[in-house]
């Protein structure tokens, strides 16, 4: 691995405009700022994704080459695309990060790690299963279902309007979390950003 090397960075979530609010989806909301932050739009991508390239950090020697992307494929099978994506530029396995929804952490808080298990989420199952373990995770808390909701009801619905008024904030801080992982790596980011 070396600086020359690129990141991908894939944001999780389910494709269409029925999903685009959802909880699950949070990993679209932190990639789509990313692209916006790097100033480029996303294209679709034969690899089943809409992809957007662009380069993290200070213009100069420190900035890194990201290919940011949002599987067009269901979270569940978001190997298939990310594999294809990890072929086509060439990205070593430990420059992937995934960006995700997670439900044993209070909304709002980011875990930043590399490797470990998937913890039941359906994306990570997907990649793990196409690439191995070794990539980078940034967890974007969700908190649990309320009550006796099921969890695949809870991911699948939208931000209440209590969570709404923080999220861009959130969102937010979850790409400078991104960010500060691929310029400064990753200890410096769990420093910085895990709660």
């Amino acid at each position: 691995m070396s600086d020359a090397d690129p990141w991908l960075v894939v944001g999780l979530g389910n494709p269409g405009p029925e999903y685009a609010g959802n909880r699950h989806n949070v990993g679209f909301m932190v990639a789509d700022l990313l692209a916006e932050r790097m100033g480029g739009r996303f294209k679709a991508h034969k690899s089943r994704a809409q992809v957007m390239e662009g380069r993290c950090g200070a213009p100069g020697p420190g900035s890194r080459r990201v290919v940011v992307a949002k599987p067009s494929s269901y979270m569940n099978v978001s190997g298939g695309p990310t594999t294809a994506l990890r072929d086509f530029y060439k990205v070593p396995v430990a420059n992937i990060i995934a960006i995700h929804d997670e439900l044993d952490i209070d909304y709002g808080a980011l875990r930043l790690k590399f490797g470990g298990g998937d913890n039941g989420h359906n994306g990570l199952k997907s990649i793990t299963k196409s690439l191995g373990a070794e990539y980078h995770r940034v967890r974007f808390g969700i908190g649990r279902p309320p009550g006796r909701m099921q969890v695949a009801d809870f991911v699948l619905k939208d931000f209440s309007s209590a969570e709404r008024r923080e999220l861009d904030y959130f969102v937010d801080r979850a790409a400078d979390a991104v960010e500060t992982l691929i310029v400064d790596g990753l200890e410096r980011a769990q420093s910085t950003y895990n709660s």
